[in-house]
């Protein structure tokens, strides 16, 4: 038997996005790094919360492991959570995430503020005292290989083939050779309008969160002289910003997240939103889920299900469609339904998977989930 569940698509909180799953944390959630069906939360004073996310609907604390000082950035690699705090990088066994243990440590000369992992070495942003390398190919005995000074505070780093790019606040993004970890040097720089709060990076493009500016597209191909090439506007504060194929997203402060499409790296687009109580911090993918460091409200997990179908608030009443019914398998339209141009039901993604007509129309052949009534857009969920 098929019920229905109908609710007209126009939801002024979201376009293209849903609330899959969320968990309040103690903390503050301020980073967050996923990998094996976990997502390690940075919960500021609340040390390193690990999620179990596997089933993402319903989403609970694994486990936990208190820091001496407020916790700022982590990474996840392997069976380890590499977590950057005041007093410098921490090295945690999560394989047991019931049961998180250190099993090493690196002192830093500032505050520990982002990672990220990669060949054997770990890069941390290290605030007032740059870029920092740290040797983790034993992780019970991390060790400082090299290190690149900068000015300005390092917020947040990625990697791009041999370069690191680290955005430095006022000091905006900077480009470090780290073809040699041992000896990193400064290569170029590009100074943002607004601070450069984080970055994420790819091929030659750096992706920059710049607080009031939004999301900054800056082309270092030619490494000693970055430039931008693209922006995408934001009505928060970008704070946070990963990379999933052709899409960025944009952890936007007290506006909740930003899906940008990025395919045109010229042309950054906004295609997704989700607005979000609290104050998103950052954002990191597990598989085709965003899971978001939503500040005091915890973990927040949102699915951008693409760009085929728009939720929008501005429907006006003679362009949407009448209110449809569902009762035992047939789908029926008002007979007022022919005064609009012809209707279609589409799936998620926008592909149109039968053609309506008013009156009765039968969809037992249809797979339980939701769909949508074109005209204008009305969201309708089919179960069993």
């Amino acid at each position: 038997m098929i019920a229905l569940a109908a609710a007209t698509a126009a939801l002024a909180d979201s376009l293209d996005c849903r609330l899959v799953g969320s968990l309040d944390t103690p903390g503050s959630a301020w980073g967050v790094a996923t990998g094996g069906g976990l997502a390690c939360i940075a919960d500021k004073d609340s040390g390193l919360r690990v999620i179990d996310i596997s089933n993402p609907r319903s989403p609970f604390e694994a486990g936990h492991w208190d820091t001496p000082g407020r916790v700022e950035g982590v990474a996840v690699a392997d069976s380890y959570a590499y977590v950057a705090n005041a007093a410098g990088l921490w090295v945690i066994n999560i394989a047991n995430p019931q049961n998180p243990r250190d099993v090493g440590f690196c002192a830093l000369p500032s505050t520990a503020c982002g990672v990220v992992v990669a060949e054997g070495y770990a890069y941390v942003a290290d605030a007032y005292s740059g870029l920092r390398i740290i040797s983790i190919a034993d992780p019970q005995n991390p060790a400082e290989v090299g290190f690149c000074r900068l000015p300005g505070f390092a917020a947040s780093v990625a990697l791009a083939d041999s370069y690191a790019c680290l955005a430095v606040g006022d000091s905006g993004l900077r480009i470090v050779n780290i073809a040699d970890p041992l000896n990193p040097y400064p290569v170029g720089y590009y100074i943002a309008p607004d601070l450069a709060e984080a970055v994420a990076a790819a091929d030659s493009y750096a992706y920059v969160a710049s607080g009031d500016s939004g999301l900054l597209v800056v082309n270092f191909a030619d490494p000693q002289n970055p430039r931008l090439t693209g922006r995408c506007a934001a009505p928060g504060h970008a704070m946070g910003v990963t990379l999933d194929g052709s899409f960025a997203y944009l952890a936007d402060g007290y506006s909740g997240l930003r899906v940008i499409r990025i395919a045109d790296p010229h042309q950054p687009d906004l295609t997704g939103y989700y607005d979000l109580a609290s104050y998103a911090f950052n954002v990191a993918m597990a598989g085709a889920l965003a899971c978001v460091a939503n500040g005091p409200a915890g973990l927040q997990i949102i699915e951008f299900y693409g760009a085929g179908i728009e939720e929008s608030d501005r429907l006006t009443a003679c362009a949407s469609p009448p209110a449809a019914t569902l009762v035992r398998d047939v789908l029926q339209l008002p007979l007022t339904a022919r005064r609009l141009r012809p209707a279609a039901l589409l799936d998620i993604s926008g592909r149109k998977v039968l053609d309506l007509h008013a009156g009765a129309n039968d969809v037992n052949r249809l797979s339980p989930g939701v769909y949508f009534v074109r005209s204008a857009v009305r969201k309708v969920v089919v179960t069993r």
